[in-house]
């Protein structure tokens, strides 16, 4: 079965399971494995991985609404260089510190290929789940979409530099908190805008109506044609952007807010169905398998 499918089998025997983190009493935790078949194009550097691995999971505690409070890393590889761990290990720290977290260790294991297991912890008083938007909520997406698009795109070019840059995404940590009293659902779009969009009304038992423009990235638009860029921009994922809802009685509250990166209104949940301009939006996005 796919991953898609193994997630739904878990789910029957674990109902608390589906959300971004897991909450235990006023913690929140999640854990993520990354491989380089599927998840570091070739030109990643191991300062990149060290800080897009851990910045996964700790993507995952700001869907929470919640602070990082520290990260560990299971590594695997083949061989064990210096240099390599040496940089995988600034780039897990750096990303920490970008959200006040601290990466306080993990594991070294001879592996066929090189995987990354990570796991974040955070805290938190009341946690945003996926499940609490209601027909009539705004829907808002924090940052652009198509960053992590746009990065591939520069690593089949060869454009090492640029794409290891884009590769690295600050997680929305602090905007999480922030949005957190407003918001009535929240969820990272690690899976990209249409599926993460399918995934949060299926919590939440409702629909969305989402309209154009989307916060398409520049830098996407600068290497893809309008068509490219707007289908690579809903399904492509791999962004780490905040995907929410806030009830009518909070938008004017979360659009005075001074919240650490601008969000765009992108639509509004309805009774049933995920339409982008009218249209069906098809439940496609990042496959992790």
């Amino acid at each position: 079965m796919d991953e898609r499918r193994a997630l739904e089998s878990i789910a029957a025997s674990l109902p608390a399971a589906g959300d971004d983190a897991a909450v235990v009493s006023e913690n929140v935790l999640t854990t993520d494995m990354l491989h380089v078949s599927t998840d570091f194009p070739d030109g990643t550097s191991r300062y990149t991985a060290g800080w897009r691995s851990v910045g996964a999971s700790l993507s995952d505690i700001a869907a929470m609404g919640a602070e990082a409070a520290a990260a560990v890393a299971a590594y695997g590889a083949p061989t064990f260089g210096e240099a390599e761990l040496s940089e995988f290990l600034a780039g897990a720290r750096e990303v920490c510190k970008s959200v006040s977290a601290e990466y306080v260790g993990g594991d070294l294991d001879a592996h066929e290929e090189f995987t990354v297991a990570t796991t974040a912890l955070g805290e938190v008083g009341e946690p945003v789940y996926r499940s609490g938007a209601q027909p009539g909520d705004r829907v808002y997406l924090t940052g652009t979409l198509g960053r992590s698009a746009a990065a591939l795109r520069l690593f089949d070019a060869g454009e090492l530099e640029r794409a290891n840059d884009l590769f690295r995404f600050r997680p929305r940590v602090e905007t999480g908190v922030a949005i957190a009293p407003h918001a009535s659902a929240m969820m990272d779009s690690s899976d990209g805008l249409a599926r993460s969009t399918h995934q949060l009304a299926a919590a939440s038992d409702c629909g969305f109506a989402l309209d154009s423009p989307l916060p398409i990235d520049d830098r996407l638009e600068a290497l893809a044609d309008p068509e490219d860029a707007r289908e690579l921009a809903t399904t492509f994922g791999e962004d780490f952007e905040l995907l929410y809802t806030v009830p009518e009685e909070e938008i004017e509250a979360i659009e005075s807010a001074s919240l650490p990166v601008e969000p765009t209104s992108i639509g509004r949940a309805v009774e049933e169905g995920v339409t982008l301009d009218g249209d069906s939006l098809a439940d496609h996005g990042y496959d992790h398998g």
